[in-house]
């Protein structure tokens, strides 16, 4: 069963469709039978053959005679949806060499065209039926399955037959054809190149080097350019009557409707499904083997250094063990957890030696079953500098005294409080647990053969584990996590000769000595025993906000709160902290700082607490610290419970009122930034990372990425400098949304944020301060370092903010879709020469300048001009001619499913409501939300398009490859476009 996130699809490739092609063709439906092939009264689900795991009853599993299975679950969150998961059990692993990338151009094909779906109407069948394209409608290959997926807004049974139709027809009778996939390889060539560069080339070797021998080695989703261009509708035939067949498909429809109904549609629409021939046995993986006359105590095997200008430097190993099948008994899962807890307590010691200034930026040890093809202990760190030797004899004398004796008491502890609080935390919610997350478990228990459990079944494993545990019993488990047939290893580094393949060998074989200052001995800190933030607050006003239940409450000392107590997510809180005036206070000379922020101002403390005191005083509660910085606020989140509350507020304001600045946060973020910094160069993605924000805001210092030199530059007292007045800025908001009792979450507050100082108020000159936009000219080129036939390309209009724009920027999201399915359908569907463009709308609320609306691709150099033709052409043609209804109702029908869904959570109504008690208007105007993102008129699109738009030439960014000039292409008009 699952217990913990495992990383069992390491390699997977997780993409949204290529191409959804559809139009529903009228034929002869079957009636809905009443299902007939549920699992018998008192049998044992298939799932849940060879385990004794106890079932979850809510589930009910069914086999059809002709081998598909299934899972059926009635679940209302959110309300009126259905998630509806089509499994295949083939991936990648499952081709021959001549087919490597079948199965991921199958998943992109079986949307192009099928039984009920004909050519280039699947976006818009789907767009009609509320379902957003990328999010609602996706996929994945794996190099061992293929998932269809889909979350259906708005469900009644006629929509859900429709749609198992629609998807039976893809999985059941795809069309296959020369032209269609003569279409499609195209499309999944440019995914491949915008995938490709140093990154993908590290990764591959090192995926050739830690699975030689074994089918994952040269095996992954995206195949290659010889066998994709290669394929044909016969060749790619084969694969699928291969493996898509009724014995390898599970079925997953998790939604607001009655299970008996939705088996029902399963059976419909996939029961008198055959496969062709006689089935095929799958694969065998393969093994990872020592070499022939491996050291039995220390079996290094295949290693590889991987010299990458530009990337920074990590070093992977890896003991190997073969992959078994399991069955999934209560005694195996209590086992993994005794593994998972082994882990756990490595990890913090690794940690706690890279924030005590240690060789290596960060270090992890990880137990994976990676594609059934091993079971290994993955160790992965980044060594700070070229002695990469002392970085790995570091993490392994920590990994020694770990083997060499048991843990104490006092650290199983704290690793088990910290379970314990996250399989309770899921047994609170487990009514509001999404569908979509129920069905996607389902496929991935299926994936690595074992079985599904409720929360409650979990909390009671780990329990009943808890009772056997003792050190020693776990200091056996750690020493068969480091034990196995082959160690592999491989070693990324921007600098040639810094190790040879030799050198690699010969470090992981040599002996170390257990680290014996790795432990972590540390008495427990409480709450009760940390100095108040100050005497409490007195409140000033408190009363009803005007939406819903929601109540504002204003304290003496200038804090403004907004609570909404509810039970709408049981066992969850959310709390938001805004203050200050964000990158507005932000001086242009201290733009380093703002970077370091990002990275090291949580981790600096709070008062006597640093960074290991933070997380020691946080045991076994569900508390949080995020820290972000808006163009108008800084801001701190946390997702807590209502027993922990009162604390998360004591941290929170505790970090305003008594800000700690301890320097070793600091200095691990500079190492970080430092050793970062270069592979930004590495792709056209790094290049816009780096400086799109900076560009855009007409080069604002504020927004530049820090370089070498800034960094170096910078120091701990300088970040002091900076940070400790920004902490005492006002004004500040706190908004508390979920299941508290309001009485308490009052009083809580009061000691807290009704405790702090007054702050002091933004200086006017800060206050005032606007973001400029770039004036369009010559388009501004960058170059990359990476692969010669990637780039990437952004236009952009600079477009509102503010509160009192709210309705139009609404307005905007609509045409902003309407502006991002035309581009999509340009330069993707129609020359395949880039995979997803995305055009997007921003609208800052909290200051009053800075807006925008962007369009960015990857693609080829050459087909940059092409990009920058089409989206001229769009946006003048939306200038001069309306949309049609329907192509409205594409976006609005989502848009609408989209808030429907949304509204039933605490998190859309806080990130409404925020700022409310410093521009009560947005009270107002959540009013007329709905309306403004679901109703308009094409007249009023062609009105924005025109203020936006119209006349107005884009600006321009192209990153292209060192050595390569800029195409240059005339912009055609409208007329010309034949629009």
């Amino acid at each position: 069963m699952t217990i913990l996130p495992r990383a069992v699809r390491r390699l997977a490739l997780l993409l949204p469709i290529a191409l959804l092609a559809s139009q529903v063709t009228h034929a002869q439906d079957p009636a809905p039978p009443t299902p007939q092939y549920t699992t018998p009264e008192g049998g044992t689900p298939w799932i849940y053959e060879g385990s004794d795991v106890p079932r979850d009853e809510e589930w009910t599993f069914g086999k059809l005679p002709n081998g598909v299975r299934y899972a059926v679950r009635k679940n209302g969150v959110p309300p009126g949806q259905v998630s509806i998961r089509v499994r295949i059990d083939a991936g990648s692993l499952y081709e021959e060499e001549s087919e490597l990338g079948y199965a991921h151009l199958l998943e992109h094909l079986l949307f192009r065209e099928s039984q009920y779906l004909g050519q280039a109407a699947a976006i818009p069948t789907w767009q009609r039926l509320g379902a957003t394209f990328g999010s609602d409608t996706n996929a994945e290959t794996s190099p061992t399955h293929t998932a269809y997926k889909l979350d259906l807004p708005n469900v009644d049974p006629a929509k859900l037959a429709e749609s198992m139709k629609l998807l039976s027809g893809m999985v059941r009778a795809p069309v296959l054809s020369d032209a269609n996939v003569k279409a499609e390889v195209p499309i999944v060539l440019a995914e491949k190149r915008e995938r490709g560069g140093p990154q993908q080339r590290a990764a591959d070797k090192s995926r050739e080097t830690l699975f030689a021998g074994q089918r994952l080695a040269t095996r992954i989703p995206i195949g290659t350019e010889a066998t994709l261009n290669a394929a044909t509708g016969k060749s790619v035939s084969a694969f699928y009557q291969r493996w898509y067949r009724p014995e390898n498909t599970v079925i997953v429809v998790v939604g607001d409707l009655d299970p008996a109904q939705l088996a029902a549609e399963v059976e419909r629409w996939f029961g008198d499904w055959k496969g062709k021939g006689a089935a095929t046995p799958a694969p065998d993986f393969g093994d990872p083997t020592a070499p022939a006359g491996a050291d039995p105590e220390n079996p290094v095997g295949e290693v590889a250094a991987i010299v990458e200008p530009g990337l920074p430097r990590s070093f992977s190993y890896a003991i190997m063990r073969p992959w078994r099948p399991v069955q999934d008994t209560i005694v195996y899962n209590e086992g993994l957890l005794r593994d998972s807890l082994a882990q756990a307590l490595i990890n913090r010691r690794l940690e706690a030696r890279a924030r005590a200034g240690g060789s290596y930026l960060y270090a992890q040890v990880q137990q994976d079953d990676v594609s059934r093809s091993t079971d290994a202990t993955f160790v992965a760190f980044a060594p700070l500098t070229g002695d990469w030797e002392g970085a790995l004899a570091d993490v392994r004398a920590v990994i020694a005294d770990a083997l060499a004796k048991p843990p104490s008491t006092e650290e199983i502890d704290r690793e088990l409080a910290e379970f314990e609080a996250a399989f309770a935390s899921s047994v609170e919610q487990r009514r509001v647990m999404a569908g979509a997350r129920l069905a996607d478990d389902i496929v991935n228990a299926v994936d690595i053969r074992e079985a599904v459990a409720a929360p409650e079944t979990v909390l009671t494993v780990f329990n009943s584990m808890k009772q056997t545990l003792t050190p020693e019993l776990l200091l056996e488990h750690t020493r068969k996590l480091f034990s196995g047939a082959v160690i592999r290893a491989a070693y990324v580094t921007p600098d040639a000769g810094e190790a040879s393949d030799a050198d690699l060998r010969a470090a992981l074989a040599a002996p170390v000595e257990a680290a014996a200052d790795a432990r972590i001995e540390a008495q427990a800190i409480s709450f009760a025993d940390l100095p108040p933030v100050g005497e409490p607050g007195t409140i000033a006003r408190q009363g009803a906000l005007g939406v819903l239940d929601i109540e504002r409450v204003d304290f003496a000392n200038g804090v403004r709160a907004i609570l909404w107590a509810n039970d709408a997510e049981p066992g969850r809180v959310s709390v938001k902290v805004r203050f200050g005036a964000g990158w507005r206070a932000i001086g242009p000379e201290d733009s380093v700082y703002a970077a370091l922020g990002q990275l090291a101002l949580v981790g600096a403390g709070v008062g006597e607490l640093g960074q290991e005191e933070l997380d020691r005083i946080s045991t076994g509660r569900r508390m949080g610290f995020d820290f972000d910085i808006t163009d108008g606020n800084f801001t701190f989140f946390a997702q807590t419970r209502r027993q922990d509350l009162a604390d998360q507020l004591y941290l929170f304001a505790a970090k305003l009122q008594q800000p700690r600045w301890d320097v070793a946060p600091v200095q691990r973020a500079l190492a970080a930034a430092k050793l970062s910094y270069n592979a930004y160069g590495a792709n056209p993605a790094g290049i816009i990372n780096r400086d799109l924000e900076y560009l855009l805001r007409d080069n604002d210092p504020r927004f530049r990425t820090p370089d070498p030199a800034a960094l170096d530059a910078a120091t701990p007292e300088g970040f002091r400098k900076v940070w400790e007045p920004l902490l005492r800025q006002g004004p500040v908001e706190v908004l508390v949304f979920g299941d508290f009792d309001r009485d308490e979450g009052i009083a809580a507050l009061t000691r807290t944020f009704g405790a702090i100082a007054p702050r002091e108020p933004a200086p006017e000159a800060v206050a005032n301060t606007t973001f400029g936009f770039p004036e369009p000219g010559e388009t501004v080129v960058q170059y990359h370092k990476g692969d010669a036939n990637q780039a990437a390309a952004v236009i952009a209009w600079p477009s509102g903010a503010g509160v009192d724009g709210l309705p139009e920027s609404r307005q905007l999201e609509i045409l902003t879709q309407v502006f991002n399915n035309r581009l999509f359908d340009a330069m993707r569907e129609r020359a395949g020469s880039s995979y997803a463009p995305v055009v997007n709308s921003s609208w800052p609320t909290d200051v009053n300048s800075g807006g925008r609306i962007s369009a960015f691709a990857q693609l080829r150099p050459q087909d940059v001009p092409a990009f920058f033709e089409a989206a001229d052409v769009i946006a003048r043609d939306l200038a001069a001619t309306p949309p049609g209804e329907d192509e409205l109702k594409r976006v609005t029908e989502p848009l609408l499913q989209y808030i429907n869904r949304v509204s039933t959570g605490n998190l859309f109504w806080l990130y409404q409501l925020e700022g409310s008690t410093q521009d009560p208007k947005r009270i107002g105007l959540l009013r007329s939300l709905l309306n403004d993102l679901t109703e308009t008129t094409p007249e009023r699109m062609q009105l924005l398009a025109q203020k936006y738009f119209g006349g107005k030439p884009g600006w321009r960014l192209a990153v292209i490859p060192e050595g390569q000039q800029l195409a240059t292409k005339r912009v055609a008009t409208p007329s010309e476009a034949g629009r």
